[in-house]
């Protein structure tokens, strides 16, 4: 089964059990540790969670809120590598497909052809690259489809409808839909209009729209999920539970399972 028939089968699968939306819980690959981030994605699928998101930490996050960039920072601190962080994600996509998320600097220093067979080699599905643009991204979008990964694109509230036709006509795995403007991070409530963002997306697009940014809360998951989202993810919540807990995997999966609950 390639990446992008698992992706699939996850947010089919979701549909099939009668969850409202498939759960993505996104993580930092490297904190706080490697080994307690390895423990992380794993209490994520046993949770309830149906793909994980697993960020390469990078020195300059720049769709990234505090939280997250500083959970990057401190990964490198530690020592994280690629290779190790992609090792992580090799033993979380055992249990359920592994969608990273990496900035392009990190992808071309490395070259685009050795970058997409290290993430076949360690079992994943899919890649997110935030800084990547439609017009820049064919070279990425090739290496991808020949090895069945999925090169899933983002989308924001502002982008135009012509563009957002051509995004949702070559998206790969689902349609990574912002519900905001800025970047990533906890908010006391989504911003009004989500209704409509989705129903813009799932507008445009073959593939599953995932909504994520500003998503902490099993309320706004649901709230996610009555909007029309067939996929949410949660992110800053998660990292800042893993920061903050004496037993981190421990913590973040009762999180995981509080949103898993308010989606099914």
């Amino acid at each position: 089964m390639t990446g992008i028939e698992r992706i699939a089968e996850a947010f089919a699968s979701s549909a099939a059990d009668g969850r409202r939306a498939a759960l993505m819980p996104y993580m930092m690959g490297g904190f706080p540790d490697l080994e307690t981030s390895r423990a992380i994605g794993l209490a994520y699928a046993d949770a309830g969670a149906d793909l994980v998101e697993l960020g390469i930490p990078f020195s300059d996050p720049l769709a990234d809120g505090p939280v997250i960039h500083a959970a990057a920072t401190a990964a490198l601190r530690a020592g994280a590598s690629m290779e190790a962080v992609l090792g992580v994600g090799a033993a979380i996509a055992e249990r359920v497909p592994v969608v990273v998320m990496c900035y392009a600097n990190l992808i071309f220093a490395r070259g685009v052809e050795r970058f997409a067979d290290a993430l076949v080699a360690a079992g994943a599905s899919g890649l997110i690259v935030p800084d990547l643009p439609l017009e820049e991204a064919p070279e990425m979008m090739t290496a991808c489809d020949e090895r069945g990964l999925a090169l899933v694109p983002l989308v924001a509230p502002t982008t135009p409808i012509d563009r957002l036709e051509r995004i949702g006509r070559q998206a790969r795995g689902f349609l990574y839909t912002v519900s905001l403007t800025g970047t990533t991070g906890e908010r006391s409530r989504l911003d009004g209009g989500l209704d409509e963002i989705v129903a813009r997306a799932r507008a445009h697009t073959e593939v599953p729209v995932a909504v994520g940014f500003g998503i902490a809360t099993p309320e706004q998951a649901a709230a996610a999920a009555e909007a029309g989202a067939q996929g949410v993810i949660v992110g800053s919540r998660l990292v800042r539970a893993a920061a903050e807990a004496g037993d981190p995997a421990s913590e973040v999966g009762e999180i995981v399972r509080s949103l898993a609950t308010a989606l099914a």
